[in-house]
Formats: structure tokens, sequence, C-alpha cells
């Protein structure tokens, strides 16, 4: 294979990773990506000179020995990469409405058992119960393992929803609450979630949670290095808008500008249904193209990041879920004056007095039904666009929500939002809406009255 010429579409991290393994091999290495930046859901950026992650605000497994771990150090990004660990007696914590309590997710099985049990006395045995089967799906999942084997055993699972697992393990209402309380790491709509996605993401972040120091964009750039240093090529504001097909192969993804390029091989980074919306063959059947555009996506996110005035919030190294209803699971079909229903809350230090905390974010669900009329918009560098007035008032109305949700339960935030509300430091607030696939309401700034 020596040689032979490789095209990615889009530079998320499944794209990098697979350009930095094979441009190792021997192939020659085209990423294109539609916008500036590259990197995906790594991606960062600086407001009120402080950097925000845009999607991953955590990552897990990366202790030695772990999946992460095995993965960075081969692809040769592990020992250059920023890490703070997360706080290990609780990594993430669930707080309930009505409930007075935290819960912690402790790293380490026996640790995590041992403080959900402290909160639980009577449910020791549905605890531990609930550890072995998440162990048990990992190791039936041969490739999360990093080995090969037959997936007969990961097949069993397929059909196993995650609500149903936990109800199943426990009859105890708050504890059922707790086990699901961060489900926004894996889009938990109870109907649709298998309980393997929850154990695949919950025993990394287990085994070790970790924060990388600066952003998320540090692994696509080290990323991208390796790729770069076996002369392969990453080329940014190049939207592909067509793979050229000839006989049964593709010959060339065409941008925007017209250009074309040519390769062997291709893969595609980016949804499925986009993907083939670029490819004109009748080897793609008519009745596959209808059934993957009519499959239906997972709920959509908002997301509120916080520039705050440095030596006011104290920087911890945890997260919060935060749950404002006894309804802890997703729910798609929610009315819009009972928005926000939860919230997960992640803190970015000051990179000058790691003590305090130099912002926040705050995510939650929302169904993209809210932001449809919208769909066909965008903004970004590459292609600035205004909205109208209703888009901005509708951004303010559903930031100020959010804010006060959390005020609730964190008044320093409330108390921080108040000394900025002030010329020359007004906070800036991100509003990041991710559309399900096809569509995407991008970041725009606003300022918080």
């Amino acid at each position: 294979m020596s040689g032979k010429k490789l095209v990615i579409v889009g530079s998320g991290l499944g794209s990098l990773v697979c350009g930095a393994i094979l441009s190792r091999e021997g192939f020659e290495v085209t990423i294109l990506e539609m916008n500036k930046q590259i990197g995906g859901n790594l991606q960062t950026f600086i407001r009120d000179k402080h950097v925000f992650d845009s999607g991953v605000h955590y990552v897990g497994g990366l202790s030695e020995g772990q999946n992460l771990y095995t993965i960075f150090k081969y692809l040769g990004i592990y020992d250059e990469l920023p890490l703070e660990k997360l706080d290990e007696i609780g990594f993430d914590r669930i707080c309930l409405a009505n409930d007075p309590n935290t819960y912690l997710m402790s790293q380490g099985y026996a640790a995590f058992s041992r403080h959900l049990t402290e909160a639980f006395p009577q449910e020791k045995e549905a605890i531990d119960e609930y550890c072995r089967l998440v162990q048990q799906v990992c190791q039936d999942f041969p490739l999360y393992n990093l080995r090969t084997g037959t997936n007969d055993g990961k097949i069993s699972w397929m059909d196993q929803g995650c609500r149903d697992v936990i109800n199943r393990l426990t009859t105890n209402e708050t504890l059922r609450k707790v086990l699901a309380g961060n489900n926004l790491l894996y889009a938990g709509e109870p109907e649709l979630v298998p309980f393997y996605m929850q154990a695949l993401v919950m025993n990394s972040y287990i085994e070790s949670a970790w924060k990388v120091v600066g952003g998320g964009s540090k692994i696509a750039s080290l990323l991208s290095r390796q790729i770069r240093k076996q002369n392969g090529r990453i080329l940014t504001k190049r939207r592909v808008v067509k793979l050229h097909v000839e006989d049964d192969r593709i010959l060339a993804a065409e941008t925007e500008d017209g250009n074309r390029v040519y390769g062997d091989h291709f893969i595609s980074g980016i949804h499925p249904a986009i993907t083939f919306d670029m490819i004109d063959s009748p080897l793609i059947r008519s009745g596959f193209r209808n059934r993957l555009d009519n499959l239906e996506n997972t709920l959509s996110a908002f997301t509120l990041n916080i520039s705050l005035h440095p030596g006011i919030l104290p920087y911890e190294t945890c997260n919060y879920y935060c749950h404002l209803s006894d309804q802890v699971w997703a729910d798609p079909d929610y009315d819009p004056k009972d928005w926000p229903s939860q919230y997960a809350l992640f803190y970015s230090p000051d990179g000058k007095d790691r003590e305090f905390a130099r912002g926040i974010t705050l995510m939650t669900y929302m169904n993209f039904n809210e932001v449809k009329s919208w769909s066909d918009t965008y903004n970004t560098v590459a292609h600035p666009s205004d909205r109208t007035a209703a888009y901005q008032q509708f951004k303010e109305e559903k930031s100020q929500a959010l804010i006060r949700a959390a005020s609730a339960r964190f008044p320093l935030l409330e108390k921080q939002l108040k000394a900025t509300t002030h010329p020359p430091r007004s906070p800036i607030a991100i509003i990041w809406v991710p559309g399900t696939g096809r569509s995407m309401a991008l970041p725009k700034i606003i300022r918080i009255p």
C-alpha cells in the first residue's frame, strides 16, 4: 500500500487518528476541512483572553495501560499532551432535584463502589453488580480493549436498554437517578440509549478522568503534527461538495471552489447522510439512502460558555450534573416552558491562578425543533453571516434561563455575573447549538446584560 494516496473528508478526532495511523503506514494523506480550525469537537476558541472547549471537556482512560493511553502512546502524542487529573473522589458529581446531597462518582471501581455505598448502604449488592456489568460489557467488546476477537459477546448487549438494566439492578429510585445522572455524556434518551453505550463511556472515566490543560485542541494539534511529519497535508477552508465516482470507485473530492483532490482511497469523517448526498452513484441504492435519511438523530444540546472575573469563583477539578425535576433522563418532547430540566457544569481554570476558575461551561439538552427555523443559516469565519433579531432574542432568553437555573445551586455564579454587568468587562457568552446531523447553528457572541 506504500505510496497510495488517501483523502479524508473532515478533520474530527476520528479523521485525525486515521490520518496519523495511515500516514505512518506509507499512505500519502490529505485531510480536507471546511472550517478554519481543525478538530471538530476538539476545537477551542478564545473569548476575553480565555480558552474555551467547544465540545471535549474531559477525557478518560489515560492512565498507563488503559485504552486511550495506549492509543495516544502509539500515535506519539501522549508524552507531549498536558494533562490534569480530575478529583479522584468525585470526578463527576450528581445533584438531584429537592435533594441536598451531592453524589460522587469516583475513579477506580473500588472507590466508585465504596463512595456510592456510603450514600446507599442498603444497595451495595446492586452497586457492585452495576460495576461488574460495566466491566463485563467492556470485555465483550474486543476493539474497545485493543484486541482481536469475535464479537459474539457484544451481540447479547445490543438490545438491552440502559434504563431497563439499571431498573433491574435496584428498586431504589434515587440510586437509579444517580447511575443515570450524567447521561448528557451519551445523549440519554431512555428509549434509545443501550446499556453498552453507557458502559463503554463510564468505564473510561471510572478507570481515570482527565482534563487537557489548554483545551482539547491540543490533541488535534499534536495529531496534525504527526501527520505533517509524514508529509501529510491538512487543508482548511476546503468544503467538500461532491465525491466523483467512476465505475465502482471514488476518484476525487471536489471542493466548493471547484478544485478536485484525487486519491486512491477515501475516508469520510462526517455524517453518513451528508456523505451520501455528495455521491451520485447507482451503487448506493435508493432504499438504503432513504433509510439513512430517515434515521433519527440523537437529541442536540445548548451550550453556554461564560468568561469570569479572575479571583472570584473557586476552581474545582470536577464536573457537576444537576437535575431540576424528578426526570433525569433526556426528554425530547419537553415543554419549552419547563426548559432546562437539567444541566452540566464544567470549570476551566485561570491560567495565571489555578485556585480560581476563569470560565465555566453550562450544557443542557435542546430539541433541534427549537432552532429549526434557522437550520439553513450558519456563521463561521469562512462564511460570516448575520441572523435575525428573533434569533438573537431566542439565544438571550435561553441564556438567561440557563443562568438562573445554575445560579440556584451555585450562588457565586450569580454574584459573578452581577459583578461584571458594567463595562468594560461584561461577561461574554458563546452559544453553541449543534444540530442533528445536517444542519447546525454555530457560535455567535452575545453579551449578558
